[in-house]
């Protein structure tokens, strides 16, 4: 599901950046620091993201106090295949609500916006905690296409734990601002999570089967049974059995 939801992303920054060839980074970072102080800052890292190429050139190393991550290891495809599963359709409505508030700006306008919307993404030692995620573009081209742009997350656990995620457009310099944005549910949450082996065997846990008695049904061994639950869990954030089929049922998985 990463895989493809990290292709229907890479679409929608090509629309943002009206495929324009991106130059070289020539700027300073240092002095573009100086916009963090557009930001709430706590646990935070920030990074500089190529619309274009859908690949982020630079992130500060504080990048592993806050997920664990190396800062070789924060790409985009890693922060979606450590997304809520829950979180991604969200991440990919708002990425596209992004991309089609920005195309109908007035040329200069697109300067003057800050991005903010929240998820929930999972550190390496298996925890989740929620990231405020807040953009500002940083480089356009002559047509008002978007190049960079500079994006800071920050860990908002202790003030947001249960919820929706929401979107707002901040605005600078006098524009107005548009917050909780509704958004089109182009990306579903159930749409591919679970593969056809992996939906039987949720199937039978919610009918109240066992490893050992799945294994005979399936014919394939309860290790194998073991390792397909372990993957349910782990796709679906579900941190037990129970609350994994308590989940199933209540937003029909299957």
């Amino acid at each position: 599901m990463e895989l493809l939801a990290f292709k229907e992303a890479q679409k929608i920054w090509k629309q943002i950046s009206k495929e324009s060839t991106v130059p070289e980074l020539k700027f300073e970072l240092e002095i573009h620091k100086r916009l963090l102080n557009i930001f709430q800052v706590g646990d935070y890292y920030y990074y500089i993201f190529n619309c274009q190429e859908a690949a982020i050139e630079y992130v500060h190393e504080n990048v592993t106090a806050v997920l664990g991550f190396q800062p070789h290891e924060f790409n985009v495809p890693n922060i979606m295949d450590h997304m809520h599963p829950d979180d991604l359709p969200w991440f990919l409505n708002f990425e596209n609500a992004v991309t089609q508030f920005f195309l109908q700006l007035p040329p200069g306008k697109c300067l003057k916006y800050k991005v903010r919307y929240d998820y929930r993404i999972r550190k390496t030692n298996g925890d989740y905690l929620r990231i405020l995620q807040q953009v500002v573009t940083i480089q356009t081209d002559e047509t008002s296409g978007v190049l960079r742009t500079l994006g800071v997350h920050t860990d908002i656990s202790h003030l947001k734990q249960d919820g929706k995620p929401v979107l707002s457009f901040i605005g600078l310099d006098g524009e107005p601002s548009y917050l909780d944005v509704n958004v089109k549910a182009i990306f579903s949450s159930d749409k591919g999570i679970l593969s056809k082996r992996e939906k039987e065997i949720l199937g039978l846990l919610i009918a109240g089967h066992h490893s050992s008695q799945i294994g005979e049904k399936l014919f394939i061994s309860q290790h194998t049974v073991n390792t397909h639950r372990r993957n349910i869990l782990a796709k679906t954030g579900a941190a037990t059995t129970s609350e994994l089929v308590a989940r199933a049922v209540r937003e029909g998985w299957l």
